[in-house]
C-alpha cells in the first residue's frame, strides 16, 4: 500500500509541474512578445510623428515662399493645402495598418 501511495504522490507532483509549466508557457511568453511588439509600435509612432511634423512644416514653408503664400488675400490657402497634405499622410498611414498577431 505504501508503494501505491508513493506512486500517486509522484503522479500528483508530475501533474502539478506539468500544469505550472503549461501555464507559464501560455502566459509569460505571449506577454514578453506583446511588450516587444508594443515597444516597436511606440518607437515607430514617435519617429513617424516627428517625420510628419517636419514634412508638413516643410510643405507649409515651401508654399509660403511662393506668390500664393505671400499674397494678403490668399495667405490662408497655404494652411489649407498643408492640412490636406497632412490628412492624406494620415489616411495613407491608417490604410497601411494591418492587424498582426502577437504570437510570432
Amino acid at each position: 500500500m505504501s508503494d501505491n501511495a508513493n506512486e500517486q504522490k509522484v503522479k500528483i507532483v508530475e501533474l502539478y509541474d506539468l500544469v505550472v509549466n503549461y501555464a507559464k508557457q501560455e502566459t509569460i511568453a505571449p506577454i514578453r512578445g506583446a511588450g516587444r511588439w508594443l515597444a516597436f509600435g511606440i518607437i515607430g509612432a514617435i519617429l513617424m510623428s516627428i517625420g510628419l511634423v517636419l514634412g508638413v512644416l516643410a510643405v507649409l514653408r515651401l508654399i509660403q515662399t511662393t506668390s500664393l503664400g505671400t499674397s494678403n488675400h490668399w495667405s490662408w490657402t497655404s494652411y489649407l493645402i498643408t492640412i490636406v497634405v497632412c490628412s492624406l499622410a494620415g489616411w495613407l498611414a491608417i490604410s497601411r495598418i494591418r492587424r498582426g498577431t502577437l504570437a510570432k
